[in-house]
């Protein structure tokens, strides 16, 4: 079985439970995803499966290195490409489908995604920085502080705190357990927030086992 699959958020939305609880969840449109490649061990070293999200519009001007590759799954070229692990390569072959109903309800998953880009922050705004004195004469409200020694080691040292580029990065949300599918429609839906915007492709993988930490 194939360990997962992409998918795109649609939104947020709530649901009620069964003792009346609101329950914050979000939509994902889940595929369905074909199966443009296979990995094996004897030819690439892994066991792995490539899937392609196929969508309405697909690639307006493909390349010939694109089309030879799409070809020998039969499908048509797609934007979104990823390898996911399969449990059972045999039972998979090229242009085979991968559908939302690899998920049941109340099975936990990890969602990978890019979070949303902020453009530039400062140090409170980035990493929650308390600054200075708000008094007149401070001159230090939001000012990160000191950034190093300059007789030694003279320079900044790697991994500093400091303004920049904020968001738009690699985000793994763990054990988000589903609350919902529908297969007619490819949805998945999570309880919880996915990193992201509207319309931004996400991972959806069943849910890794991470050791415990010892107490």
């Amino acid at each position: 079985m194939v360990q997962g699959l992409i998918a795109k958020k649609i939104g947020m939305s709530q649901q009620f439970d069964d003792a009346g609880n609101v329950v914050p969840v979000t939509v994902l449109q889940a595929g369905p995803c074909t199966v443009i490649q296979k990995k094996t061990a004897e030819k690439d070293g892994y066991v792995a499966v490539q899937l392609g999200f196929v969508e309405e519009r697909g690639v307006r001007r493909p390349t010939k290195p694109q089309l030879g590759h799409f070809k020998r799954a039969g499908v048509p070229v797609v934007k979104k490409l990823q390898e996911f692990g399969c449990s059972d390569p045999a039972s998979v072959k090229e242009g085979d489908q991968v559908l939302v109903d690899i998920f049941e309800v109340g099975e936990t998953i990890d969602v990978v995604g890019t979070s949303k880009g902020k453009g530039f922050a400062g140090v409170v705004k980035r990493h929650h920085f308390a600054g200075g004195d708000a008094a007149h004469g401070s001159m230090f409200h939001r000012a990160p502080g000191s950034i190093g020694a300059s007789s030694y080691p003279s320079r900044v040292v790697k991994g500093m705190r400091m303004g920049g580029h904020m968001g738009h990065e690699r985000v793994t949300v763990r054990k988000l357990k589903v609350v919902g599918t529908d297969k007619d429609r490819n949805l998945l839906i999570v309880k919880g927030a996915v990193p992201g915007a509207k319309g931004g492709y996400v991972l959806v993988r069943k849910a890794a086992a991470v050791p415990e930490r010892a107490t």
